[in-house]
């Protein structure tokens, strides 16, 4: 087999090609007689018409869009397809206005997320009959990126987090839903993180022998013991506050806390059944 020696073409020097190193230009194949039929030229075959709406992030009742099923290494590649079975030469005169107004609606909302500099808007139709028209991003800043092959960095790039993909889809289907339509993407739910397990705090009685039963019950209950802490407690220390309506700084209940200790007083002065069941 000889070695195909053809020169390589100027692009391969372009600061915006992706490969670098030893290459060679392949040999060219003879042309073929009949060319192969295009995925779906059968409408009854055809993908893009099988796909229910809820595989697209924002569809209307002519025009869809889809994205890939995962995340890229751009921050955005979208397709937009028509509802009807045609391909591009084949649009009606009223689908064929909606595609100038779609495709430049559809680069406005891609262009408005962040990070973005430029759309590219591409057209091949080798691989399917149904007409699809393709939306790449460019990150801004990324100048390397620029021009035609912008598709191909796209499998080369690190793919971009999955979250700020689906932020990015759900901004377009909304941008898009502003003017008609309906918005299917949406943005990715938080995921909350919790322990597996968790501590209810407890507090300490100054008794045993407390329970509910003794806690006031009703408004006029929550009154009265309230009336009867001003007119009962008395001062057991240097920062006990005694004037009326404030409340008492008492040392928190503990091995120190006894019959006579402030915690106990606290007790019988809030609640009076308290010395009773003591």
């Amino acid at each position: 087999m000889s070695e195909n020696t053809a020169p390589l073409p100027d692009f391969t020097r372009w600061p915006s090609f992706p490969f670098e190193g030893d290459m060679r230009v392949k040999k060219l194949a003879p042309p073929v007689e009949v060319e192969p039929p295009r995925s779906g030229e059968d409408a009854s075959d055809c993908v893009a018409c099988g796909t229910p709406d809820d595989a697209y992030i924002w569809v209307s009742e002519r025009w869809r869009v889809r994205s890939m099923d995962r995340p890229t290494g751009l921050p955005m590649v979208l397709i937009l397809e028509c509802r009807s079975h045609l391909d591009l030469g084949d649009l009606p005169n009223l689908l064929a206005a909606e595609l100038g107004v779609m495709t430049v609606r559809l680069e406005r909302a891609v262009r408005s997320l962040d990070g973005v500099a430029r759309v590219h808007v591409n057209r091949w139709g080798d691989g399917s009959a149904h007409l699809h028209m393709w939306f790449l991003a460019r990150p801004y800043g990324r100048l390397q990126l620029r021009g035609t092959f912008l598709t191909l960095w796209d499998d080369i790039l690190p793919v971009i987090p999955e979250h700020q993909w689906s932020e990015n889809l759900a901004h377009v289907a909304a941008w898009l839903a502003d003017f008609g339509g309906r918005a299917i993407a949406e943005p990715a739910h938080i995921q909350w993180e919790s322990p597996a397990t968790f501590t209810v705090p407890t507090f300490a009685t100054t008794t045993p022998e407390a329970d509910d039963s003794q806690r006031p019950k009703t408004l006029d209950d929550v009154q009265a013991a309230s009336a009867a802490a001003d007119s009962d407690v008395r001062v057991t220390g240097p920062h006990d506050i005694a004037e009326p309506g404030r409340p008492l700084n008492f040392p928190e209940s503990g091995p120190e806390a006894g019959p006579g200790s402030a915690a106990t007083t606290t007790a019988a002065a809030v609640d009076p059944a308290h010395n009773q069941s003591a």
